[in-house]
């Protein structure tokens, strides 16, 4: 027995299907009408599935992801999809500036908490955002440890974006 929850995730429908004994399923059907999925399985493996065009029940290609493999995907994905977002809610308010900013090693900041950069009060800019690896850390809190290769999203203007820039290389 499947059991369907559809909802809504920006302008697509994805459904979320559990797979008894075997996991859950994420499927988007895209403007032209493909049916594409992700299948994890509850042992940690995933598969990325296209579906027959006819039949929405029987995939057509499935291609096993190892870790490393989705957490690329999923990293890609995700990642551009929440930068999309913010560049749409930059357009939407003038003067408002959205930047990703990597924490380079040997930043001051690398093994210190977000906390410790007191962005807001020194710059007037937010850090919204921290994309580790395959994790999106959205509104992070002050506690929250920074480390080398943590891709930051700031949101400000241009001088206070620019001064958390300049914040996260040199102090």
């Amino acid at each position: 027995m499947r059991r369907f929850i559809a909802f809504k995730l920006f302008v697509m429908d994805v459904e979320r299907i559990d797979l008894p004994g075997i996991g859950t399923s994420h499927v988007v059907t895209t403007a032209r009408g493909r049916r594409i999925g992700i299948v994890s399985h509850r042992s940690g493996r995933r598969d990325l599935v296209v579906y027959d065009k006819d039949d929405p029940d029987t995939s057509v290609v499935s291609v096993a992801l190892n870790p490393d493999e989705a957490g690329v995907v999923a990293e890609h994905l995700g990642t551009a999809r929440i930068i999309e977002q913010l560049a749409e809610v930059q357009r939407q308010v003038a003067g408002l500036v959205t930047e990703q900013l990597v924490i380079a090693p040997g930043s001051p900041y690398d093994g210190r908490t977000l906390g410790d950069t007191k962005a807001r009060t020194r710059t007037g800019a937010s850090i919204v955002a921290v994309v580790r690896g395959n994790d999106v850390i959205a509104s992070p809190r002050p506690d929250f440890g920074l480390q080398a290769r943590d891709l930051i999203v700031a949101v400000g203007t241009a001088a206070g974006v620019e001064g958390v820039a300049a914040l996260l290389a040199d102090g």
